[in-house]
């Protein structure tokens, strides 16, 4: 079972991820660690406009930064 994250509250005012019903909106650590197993970058790295794009990898993350 999870603990409950200590930073939610600070992190929920700063979590630009909009896939609905993410388990881990707002509990960075476990976003990072769930997206970097997956070859992944959370959706807070992109640029809204790809973000909304759900496509979290890395070549999405470099074609949105014109990388």
């Amino acid at each position: 079972m999870k603990e409950s994250c200590p930073n939610k509250d600070i992190n929920l005012s700063r979590c630009t991820c909009s896939y609905p019903g993410c388990a881990n909106h707002a509990v960075c650590c476990d976003c990072l660690h769930m997206h970097l197993a997956q070859k992944q970058l959370p959706g807070c790295c992109f640029p809204a406009d790809a973000e909304k794009t759900y496509d979290r990898s890395f070549r999405a993350f470099a074609k949105a930064w014109n990388l």
